[in-house]
């Protein structure tokens, strides 16, 4: 190649550079959450991980322990770290018990799947017995006698005794 080929080709070169520089500098930065995410972060894990000590929601406890774990949410996720990291870091410091939902794997899995299944074995229960019940109602009427009302002896009586109370 000869020089002005090569000198040709340095402001492209340079000009590729700068734009590679100028689109992927940003992707190289840190992130740094604004307020507004982080305040989001803070909200959406507050709904669901629990107070060791009262066992309600973060986000409705007060208790200093709360205090505390809510600083130490604030504080990994200033951090750059993600929900499921944070999550992980309180399983780590406070154990299984500050998750609002339970894991969905091994025998905590039960409870998930027995309010599931209770709901359809209650549901074909009362299908069952309606159907049942429907069943037993057809054949009494079957066998229920037409009825026809009182004798007109039994409408004498009842109209004399009415006669006697009457003042």
């Amino acid at each position: 190649m000869s020089l002005r080929t090569r000198a040709g080709r340095l402001p492209t070169l340079l000009a590729v550079l700068a734009a590679l520089f100028v689109f992927a500098a940003p992707a190289l930065e840190p992130t740094v959450a604004t307020a507004a995410d982080l305040r989001t972060i803070l909200n959406e894990i507050e709904e669901e991980v629990m107070c060791p000590v009262c066992g309600t929601l973060l986000a409705l406890a007060e208790s200093p322990q709360a205090t505390r774990e809510k600083a130490f949410v604030e504080k990994l996720a200033k951090e750059g770290k993600d929900k499921n990291e944070i999550k992980e870091a309180l399983v780590n410091q406070y154990g299984d018990a500050v998750l609002a939902l339970p894991k969905s794997s091994g025998f905590t899995l039960s409870a998930y799947v027995v309010p599931v299944v209770g709901f359809i074995v209650a549901v074909i229960a009362l299908a069952f017995g309606v159907w049942k019940w429907r069943k037993v109602a057809g054949k009494r009427e079957d066998r229920r006698p037409d009825l026809e009302g009182p004798s007109d002896e039994d409408r004498e009586r009842l109209d004399e005794d009415l006669a006697r109370y009457d003042l």
